[in-house]
């Protein structure tokens, strides 16, 4: 009889070590079943994890505990729950690995205490996390027996076939199964080319029902957003968040500080990390350079709305011939604390952003850049398996800078030799945003000395402007060529308007309502536009003389005066020979 008590006592102890499994917490084990079936002790068992985004993930298993698994089985299903008695060390090679976890453990068994003490001591200290989809605390017991499988250089067991997660006629007792490999998706969605994550310890009962299980784990995202100074706003969108519906593109004057925001994911899984590695990398075009304070890049880091203290990460800037990059890396961002050092809640719902400021280098704009994308991209590391240094990085997330600029042409309402109108070389302009008193450069920088943003139109008449951002501008033209009046005196008033993409691709301004004033010296349909960059041609009319009257009088004035002037000169030479004559008789 006392025989009978203690096996009972410890298939419920066993039983009870299952509600740790993946199934879930299970209903208070007896000795009892339900009607239906018959109570049946398992041969063998099948586990499957389902791992349904990244598909060359693959994962590996091994037993803990061997043990006789019974549930209700009707000749074609099994049904109710599962009850484990004889429960053994699967090998006394796991039987050290485990327990020399706990050598230091106060409370734990001894090592050779056996394995129904074992079990008992794992069950009442399995803590909380336990259940389906629960992710095991880093440190915890739990932890601590799949930490130290991991480290060890037992043989585990591989799925069977060309399959990464289906194991197929498992010996039936207490199994641990964890990711041995991690692939990355194809998939069109937010995680396209995304690095997985390892999951957490997965502790489950094989034998009877087969297992089917998801891996417990998050895979961080990363995304990007630029404020476009039109709306002031990171996302298109003011009901949906960053990650759904980020703003991709704005446009902006040369030396112009462009707000940016990167935004990341934390993995679900995170309280099982011990130290979490969380870097954002993120490349700008070598025409862009980010806000300084020295050589160090000016950011704000916040962990949903608490700011983070700036010892708690690095911030770094490196210029590059292609690109320049910034990062922001937490060592461990489990122990980042606010301003104030108060400790922050991170977990599997917390966001961290990082908001930095960049502007367009006038030095590196040219031509051809205008209305192209200046393309920033942002991409995650992080930590990706609990028990090792691994890490997994994020596919791309991109964001779109654009600038812009005029090509304006003056010419005479004259022709030159080939019939066309005559290009106006050595004019002078001054351009200025409307309702601005700074005067805009050829290069797109700004100045308030009038005399340092003088453009002059060269050999071919034209001035060229980069730099610009959308906007009302005026042109005014300050000396005219030589010989011809100045017509834009009073300046010509257009406009920079555009449509921005959020893929982007090329810009090109709207010329439908591009001159705004002066369309009396604008030459008739010169206003075009193409990538990026607005032209028109502007006209001065060539000088004319004033009516003259009296020319004939004049001339005839000047003609009788001559006439008179030589004949005095005429009479005074005679006299004076006359006289020389007299005085020698």
């Amino acid at each position: 009889m006392s025989m009978n008590k203690n096996i009972a006592r410890l298939a419920v102890t066993a039983g009870l070590t299952a509600a740790l499994s993946f199934g879930g917490v299970m209903a208070p084990v007896t000795m009892a079943f339900a009607a239906e079936g018959t109570p049946t002790v398992a041969t063998d068992g099948n586990v499957k994890i389902d791992e349904k985004t990244y598909k060359d993930t693959t994962f590996k298993g091994i037993q803990i505990f061997t043990a006789k698994v019974t549930q209700n089985y009707d000749g074609s299903a099994w049904s109710g729950d599962k009850t484990l008695s004889d429960i053994d060390w699967a090998s006394p090679d796991v039987m050290s690995v485990v327990t020399s976890a706990f050598a230091d453990v106060v409370g734990a068994p001894a090592a050779n205490a056996g394995a129904q003490a074992w079990a008992k001591y794992i069950k009442e200290n399995a803590g909380d996390k336990v259940g389906q989809t629960a992710k095991v605390d880093a440190g915890s017991t739990l932890d601590k027996i799949a930490a130290a499988l991991e480290g060890s250089t037992l043989t585990w067991t591989t799925p069977g076939d060309s399959s990464k997660g289906d194991f197929k006629a498992l010996n039936t007792g207490y199994w641990l199964f964890v990711t041995a490999n991690v692939g990355s998706t194809t998939s069109s969605d937010l995680a396209n080319g995304n690095t997985d994550a390892y999951t957490s310890p997965i502790f489950t009962v094989v034998g009877g029902e087969d297992v089917k299980a998801e891996p417990k784990k998050d895979v961080p995202n990363v995304t990007k957003a630029v404020k476009d100074d039109k709306d002031g706003k990171f996302v298109t969108d003011d009901s949906k968040n960053v990650f759904i519906a980020a703003n991709k593109a704005a446009d902006s004057a040369a030396e112009q500080l462009v707000e940016y925001q990167l935004a990341g994911t934390v993995a679900s899984n995170i309280n099982t990390y011990v130290k979490y590695s969380y870097t954002f990398t993120d490349n700008l075009p070598s025409t862009m350079v980010p806000n300084l304070n020295g050589n160090n890049p000016v950011v704000e880091v916040k962990i949903n709305d608490s700011v983070v203290d700036p010892t708690c990460y690095s911030a770094a800037y490196v210029p590059g011939k292609s690109t320049n990059m910034l990062t922001v890396s937490f060592e461990n961002l489990r122990e980042a604390k606010d301003t104030a050092g108060n400790p922050i809640t991170v977990d599997g719902s917390s966001t961290v952003y990082v908001n930095y400021k960049a502007k367009l280098d006038a030095n590196k704009i040219t031509q051809d850049m205008l209305g192209k994308a200046q393309v920033n991209n942002v991409k995650l590391t992080y930590s990706n398996n609990p028990h090792t240094n691994g890490t997994g990085t994020t596919v791309d997330h991109p964001a779109y800078d654009y600038t812009y600029g005029i090509d304006v042409t003056k010419v005479g309402s004259d022709e030159d030799k080939t019939g066309k109108p005559k290009t106006l070389e050595g004019v002078q302009f001054t351009l200025q945003e409307k309702d601005f008193s700074e005067f805009i450069k050829a290069d797109g920088t700004t100045t308030s000395n009038k005399d340092d943003a003088i453009l002059t139109t060269d050999s071919n008449g034209k001035i060229n402007v980069v730099g610009l951002d959308e906007g009302t501008y005026v042109l005014t033209e300050v000396k005219p060529a030589p010989g011809y009046n100045n017509s834009a005196a009073n300046g010509v008033t257009f406009t920079i308007s555009r449509t921005l993409n959020q893929d982007g691709a090329d810009v090109t301004p709207d010329t439908t309502s591009a001159i705004v004033a002066g369309q009396d010296v604008v030459q008739q349909n010169s206003a075009k536009a193409e990538v990026g960059k607005l032209s028109f041609t502007i006209v001065d009319q060539k000088g004319s003389g004033l009516p003259l009257t009296g020319l004939n009088g004049v001339t005839f004035t000047w003609i009788a005066g001559g006439a008179v002037l030589c004949i005095g000169v005429a009479h005074l030479i005679r006299s004076r020979k006359q006289a020389e004559e007299s005085e020698q008789e």
